[in-house]
């Protein structure tokens, strides 16, 4: 079984903020492959199906991004996921808008979300999708991360959602060695 992450706020206040990138991320996935989320034990949302025939649970923890490390561990250790089938999609304000990086490791980043998941898991060896949200903003970081996205980056969503898509389909077909010799010479733009 494979553990889906996205990352974000909880909150109608909080929707479409580029912070919540993850969220819409995993409601897309949710989306295109028809599962429907459920409460686990009020820490988080979860949506089981599958994705290439490959059990997958795809998860949106309920706690603010601060503390997305508890339920994500409590989820993992739950239902007996090993941490190579966990896969965290987030924002990053370090990448441009569209742009998407693929990672097996490595520290936060400054991201308190994964500063908090490797906290929770003791360990950073895990699988995370990065997800550009710069437009080269003069805004102070956390007012433009809590910002609304605008109307253009809106319109390319589901280009980003699209490649999204093929980066996960590689990740749940292929094994570990295979999957990382393929995504970290996939070209993402």
């Amino acid at each position: 079984m494979k553990l889906l992450v996205g990352l974000g706020n909880i909150g109608d206040k909080y929707k479409l903020t580029r912070h919540n990138f993850g969220f819409e991320a995993i409601d897309y996935l949710a989306e295109i492959y028809k599962m429907s989320f459920n409460n686990f034990q009020n820490i988080a949302s979860l949506a089981k199906g599958k994705i290439l025939s490959e059990e997958v649970i795809l998860c949106k923890p309920s706690l603010f991004m601060n503390s997305s490390g508890i339920p994500v561990k409590k989820v993992k250790d739950y239902y007996k996921i090993f941490l190579e089938d966990v896969f965290i999609i987030y924002d990053d304000y370090s990448l441009p808008f569209g742009k998407l990086r693929f990672r097996r490791k490595g520290s936060s980043g400054g991201h308190n979300g994964i500063k908090s998941i490797i906290e929770n898991f003791s360990n950073e060896n895990f699988y995370r999708l990065k997800l550009g949200i710069n437009n080269d903003s003069k805004s102070s970081l956390t007012d433009f991360v809590l910002g609304k996205f605008t109307e253009e980056e809106i319109e390319k969503m589901p280009l980003v959602f699209e490649v999204l898509n093929k980066i996960v389909s590689i990740w749940i077909k292929y094994p570990n060695d295979k999957k990382l010799e393929i995504l970290n010479n996939y070209q993402i733009n």
